[in-house]
């Protein structure tokens, strides 16, 4: 059993030997439009009154009972506190009612391991680029659970996501931006406005990433031309995220000299994204997997799957007395 709880959506799966078996998924993402933005103890009160119901919601899904359940696996950072904590508190005390073992996992090797429920179990090698609203990552990946996970470069300041719901609040759209912009551009011209692609330079690192200065850049063409058409703005905000965020994915799988390319977060649900890496890496003969859209969010199965691989490994379980770790980078898949 997986338990997700690190935003605003409570998620719980079921994974047995790679195979999902079922999952249920509980958004208060309502409750927070109005406030343009996730509010922590919203976040955590919805948890707490939807984590009961979405257990048994995933269990119908899966045909099977809480005594099938042969370990539990939470999210244990990172994520915003208090919501962490609500997650974790429930898993601590589903492992302990069935007497299974307990992993605290890392959420976006969870983001990883999504994949896998796809496409089967990641090769020896690949390139993950990790795109969601607080993260945007390059890293090296050998074995999920295994070997210890390279970060090869991640944002400098905001991760693309944040750029997606600043830009949308910016020319009208509503919270959260990723899926308004990509609406939205679907009715624009994306080559309308030429925004600059940030970290691009020749003095710039190849493999780096910020996306603060091109929110800036829209803010400042919005102010120039108030009556400008949001669809196309929408339209040429995305496409300047889609050409950096696959130009260094592609220049990274060359540099590591790897033909697998995993793209992976909520960011990768955008239609732009996929369409214009899946034409990258053909042209450059790069195998892309991306989970389907519902899995690119996120959800339970994605735990429940990390946890899956770290049960089969073999690995240790986590002390039972271990905390909820909200700022944590991605180094290995099981966090405490």
């Amino acid at each position: 059993m997986g338990i997700e709880t690190s935003c605003d959506e409570t998620g719980v799966g079921f994974v047995q030997d790679g195979v999902l078996l079922g999952d249920a998924l509980a958004s208060s993402m309502a409750e927070h439009a109005r406030f343009g933005g996730v509010v922590p103890e919203i976040a955590a009160r919805a948890h707490v009154q939807a984590m009961v119901p979405t257990v048994q919601a995933a269990l119908l899904d899966a045909g099977i009972t809480l005594a099938d359940v042969g370990a539990v696996a939470v999210t244990a950072g990172p994520g915003l506190a208090t919501a962490l904590h609500v997650g974790v508190a429930a898993a601590k005390a589903y492992a302990l009612a069935l007497g299974v073992p307990l992993y605290g996992v890392h959420h976006l090797a969870g983001h990883a391991a999504a994949d896998t429920l796809e496409h089967g179990p990641l090769p020896a090698r690949s390139v993950g680029l990790i795109v969601s609203g607080g993260h945007t990552s390059l890293l090296s990946v050998r074995d999920l659970v295994r070997t210890p996970i390279v970060h090869l470069s991640d944002t400098v300041d905001d991760a693309a996501g944040e750029a997606f719901d600043k830009v949308a609040r910016l020319i009208g759209l509503p919270y959260p931006g990723g899926p308004s912009i990509d609406r939205a551009a679907k009715e624009g011209d994306r080559d309308a406005i030429r925004f600059p692609r940030p970290f691009t330079g020749p003095h710039d690192p190849p493999l780096g990433f910020s996306f603060s200065g091109l929110k800036t850049a829209v803010a400042r063409h919005v102010e120039a031309h108030p009556d400008v058409n949001a669809e196309d703005v929408a339209a040429s905000f995305q496409e300047a995220v889609a050409d950096v965020l696959t130009a260094k994915a592609l220049r990274a799988c060359r540099d590591e000299d790897v033909e697998t390319l995993v793209i992976v977060g909520g960011v990768a649900a955008n239609s732009r994204i996929r369409e214009l890496a899946a034409e990258r890496c053909a042209a450059a003969g790069v195998d892309l997997r991306i989970p389907p859209m519902r899995l690119c969010t996120d959800n339970g199965a994605m735990i429940a799957a990390i946890g899956d691989l770290l049960v089969r490994d073999g690995a240790t379980p986590s002390d039972p007395g271990f905390s909820a770790v909200p700022t944590v980078e991605l180094r290995q898949a099981q966090l405490v």
